[in-house]
């Protein structure tokens, strides 16, 4: 189709001839080009650790689709550890104490936070598959016992420990952090906003040079020309976001209810209705302090889920030590086999049940972020494991003995003394339990919205420290609702149980898919591998599945209905987005028709600052065009400003912008593309904007410099400029509110001022080194630069009003004039990295017909 071959001119990088990183230029231009910083240095000084080599002329498509041999080099001493894959702390965007004791601390918080959802699984495992499987003789027992363990031993902790989390994104997890990974290797991502310049960020993209290289740029190339692998892939992992997010909804309900369900028979009249009125209090308060952030929760947490792990394994020594130690032999997984012989389609079913001993392993990955690699992997193996099998097998031992107690087996097998301290310290647990899952959620939502598939929310940053660790009001409140609402409906934990396994199992398989495709495309491993990686745990989890999805009518079904909904939302979401920013790109103006409409229409430049925001990485947006058609006037300084988010989880500063010249210098007309990644936090404004001009001058001062000064000019060759805090030496911006006088600066740094007004409330000062020789021509364009600064910042919006076309199909016009504009209405306004201020913003609306 032809919407499907539509995509925006890339903008390069400024180039220069060289032999040097073996890149080839862009598109057009011949022979090789070093891209460069401003200050006129190669990005990339260094030789790649791989090249071409070739009598053919090399053909650049798309990222790296190119098919030579293979000749290895030297690594860099800072390339990324490809084979290790393991988290390197100085990629990210924050430095995470990578000490001994700064490893342990976070392990201590993931108790508190990752792992108090499977911690609390032993409430109700056996109770579950019980009900479903009476006991009748000793394999029942150490059959589910041999599940359990074997379930625990190759999900959580062969998959999960050693494979998926080395999957990371450079320290982020979750569906749509594999999914970015994936997008930086192949261009599968459905929106046409990708630059080459983007795949020179840093942590972009990698290579690693080994002979399955060819094999991976064959699955790259699959995937790259055919647009409906494009949208299944993306379909898969909204499926697995939104049964994230479901789970979330499901996982807090049936944790708190299960260790509430403790007082019934306790407490004299505690029945059903006041087990729904504690656990609706006891969530209400745990939803309630999400805005504290996870480090506080954590720390908070993180206490009573060690003490809580620790019962569980004194516990379990106990009863083992007191009623059958023999239990142990159900290591062997023989007792599986007799197992399933014995009860056949009860067997199966209770799989079911079986699946919720791993609840929780996938916020392991999802809250990555928050965390690291090894504070996860030392609090798993070292205490949550052991921990949790002791427990088990301490039911299991008590089951041996009272076979009738299977319906309450957690609390009839804690010794009589200390039920009712163990009962609340299953509360708290529930409470901590539920807290996985949440920040997962916060998590994966954050990443879908960066990437373009769920509608704008609010992100609010807890820790100046640790930034990947968020929180969401409008999702936290849609949570707790959402969940109290199955609570009430539910009144009982093995529905609940029913369809929490689904949608936990749901997740894991499509996580096992995703796994598949990066072993190939990202480490460039043997197909075989990927392939075994699949059969071997997507057949366990297929059978969880199929044995949850049975379950259908008994509760199963809330999960899909949850999921299907968020899916749609998400779908109508990006297909408007897609459709909107096609609009935008066939609809663009030339730079050429920008340059000529001065002497048509009489264009008038007033003073200050324009800063024009826009969707599109090159071109003039029609928004623009709209605007000044009917009112033909701009100002003296005009940016066109694009706020983007690349498929990396941060951009370092040194790399946020790219700015470069719209048409002769002369017209004093600019493009300034900000990146950042879906982790970053975006600047206040009044922070954004003295980065944003003083970007813009730095860029002058230099740029243009090493820049083709001819003034009839008009390509868009952009550079590299780091915010100033990356160039200490460059020109930085002050201001000051006193009405004149000079301000003296240090004797080697001069200033350029801008000239005294009648009553001026601020002045503002370009501090520059002395150094560097400044021709007059950037000096003057400074000068223009700052006065416009001086004089004011206009922020011109664009209101797109959505529609679809005459002649679209029905669903076309429910989905585009109902869905998409509903939730454009409902959501936050376009995520820039400034909140315009009212006073100085100018809405220029415009109808989209799509």
């Amino acid at each position: 189709m032809e919407e499907d071959r539509i995509e925006e001119a890339s903008v390069s990088l400024l180039g220069s001839s060289g032999s040097g990183g073996g890149r080839s230029g862009s598109a057009g231009g011949g022979g090789e080009s070093s891209w460069r910083w401003v200050d006129g240095t190669e990005m990339d000084s260094e030789p790649a650790p791989w090249a071409w080599f070739g009598d053919e002329e090399v053909v650049r498509e798309g990222y790296g689709s190119v098919r030579r041999r293979l000749v290895k080099k030297p690594k860099r001493a800072d390339s990324f550890d490809v084979e290790a894959m393991e988290i390197a702390a100085r990629h990210a965007h924050h430095k995470k104490d990578d000490s001994l004791w700064g490893i342990l601390a976070l392990g201590f918080q993931t108790l508190g936070v990752v792992y108090g959802d499977m911690g609390t699984s032993p409430l109700y495992v056996f109770a579950d598959v019980f009900s479903k499987v009476p006991i009748t003789s000793e394999v029942d027992i150490l059959g589910t016992l041999s599940l359990v363990i074997y379930t625990i031993a190759l999900i959580p902790l062969m998959k999960y420990v050693f494979v998926v989390l080395k999957a990371n994104d450079s320290g982020e997890g979750g569906t749509f952090a594999l999914y970015s990974l994936i997008c930086r290797y192949a261009n599968v991502n459905l929106l046409p906003n990708r630059q080459q310049a983007d795949e020179y960020i840093s942590s972009f993209k990698l290579k690693l040079p080994t002979p399955e290289l060819e094999r991976a740029l064959n699955i790259k190339e699959t995937l790259e020309h055919k647009s409906y692998m494009k949208k299944l892939l993306l379909l898969l992992v909204l499926m697995g976001t939104s049964m994230i997010i479901g789970d979330g909804i499901l996982t807090p309900a049936i944790s708190v209810m299960s260790a509430v369900s403790g007082l019934q028979g306790r407490i004299p009249g505690f029945g059903t209705d006041a087990l729904v009125i504690t656990s609706i209090v006891i969530l209400v308060g745990l939803f309630s302090i999400q805005r504290f952030g996870t480090s506080k929760v954590g720390f908070m947490f993180a206490p009573a889920l060690a003490l809580w792990f620790f019962s569980l394994g004194a516990i379990g020594i106990y009863n083992l030590l007191k009623y059958d130690i023999t239990v142990l032999k159900a290591v062997n997984p023989f007792y599986i086999y007799l197992f399933f012989k014995k009860n056949s389609a009860n067997g199966w079913s209770a799989l079911g049940g079986c699946v919720l001993c791993i609840t929780g392993a996938e916020a392991m990955f999802a809250d990555l972020g928050h965390f690291s690699v090894p504070s996860i992997q030392i609090a798993f193996t070292t205490v949550v494991f052991p921990c949790l099998l002791l427990a088990y097998m301490g039911q299991a031992a008590y089951l041996i003995k009272n076979p009738h107690a299977a319906s309450s087996i957690f609390y009839d097998s804690v010794p009589e003394k200390l039920r009712w301290p163990v009962l609340v310290i299953a509360i708290m647990a529930a409470v901590v339990g539920s807290q996985a899952i949440i920040t997962g959620t916060f998590s994966i939502i954050k990443q879908c919205s960066a990437l373009g598939c769920f509608p704008r929310v609010k992100i609010v940053h807890t820790s100046s420290k640790f930034h990947g660790q968020i929180y969401i009001p409008e999702i936290n409140w849609t949570l707790m609702l959402l969940c109290l609402a199955v609570t009430i409906g539910f009144r009982d934990t093995k529905r609940m149980g029913n369809a929490s396994g689904l949608a936990v199992i749901t997740v894991m398989l499509v996580t096992t898919c995703l796994m598949s495709l990066v072993i190939v495309l990202c480490w460039h491993r043997s197909v075989l591998l990927a392939i075994g990686f699949v059969l071997f745990f997507g057949t366990i989890e297929a059978l969880y599945f199929s044995a949850s999805l049975i379950k259908f009518l008994e509760g199963a079904w809330v999960p899909i209905a949850l999921s299907f909904i968020f899916m749609i939302v998400m779908c109508v979401w990006h297909y408007g987005t897609l459709k909107k920013y096609e609009f935008d790109v066939q609809n663009k103006v030339s730079v050429d028709w920008l340059l000529g409409i001065s002497p048509s229409l009489g264009i008038v430049r007033v003073r200050g600052m324009g800063l024009i925001h826009t969707e599109l990485v090159s071109g003039i947006p029609a928004i623009f065009s709209h605007f000044v058609t009917n009112l033909p006037a701009f100002h003296q300084v005009l940016v066109f400003l694009c706020v983007k988010s690349v498929p990396v989880p941060h951009v370092k500063h040194e790399e946020r912008f790219l700015v470069g010249h719209i048409g002769p210098r002369e017209y004093r007309m600019y493009r300034c593309i900000v990146r950042y990644g879906y982790r970053d936090a975006h600047k206040d404004d009044l922070q954004f904007e003295n980065d944003l001009v003083c970007s813009i001058a730095e860029y002058i001062r230099t740029g243009t410099n090493s820049a083709d000064n001819e003034s009839t000019k008009l390509s868009e060759d952009m550079f590299v400029v780091g915010t100033p805090s990356t160039h200490p030496d460059g020109i930085q911006m002050c201001e000051d509110n006193g009405p004149d006088g000079e301000t003296a600066g240090p004797s080697e740094l001069k200033e350029i001022q801008s000239p005294p007004a009648i009553t001026p409330r601020k002045r503002v000062r370009f501090v520059i080194p002395e150094s560097p020789k400044i021709d007059k021509g950037a000096r003057e364009e400074l000068r223009e630069l700052m006065e416009a600064r001086e004089a004011g910042i206009a922020y011109i919006l664009g209101h797109s009003y959505v529609r679809a076309k005459q002649g679209s199909s029905l669903i076309k016009k429910v989905v585009i004039n109902l869905g998409y504009d509903f939730l454009r209405r409902n959501c936050r306004g376009p995520t820039y990295a400034l909140s315009a201020p009212h006073a100085s913003t100018l809405e220029v609306g415009m109808v989209y017909h799509v």
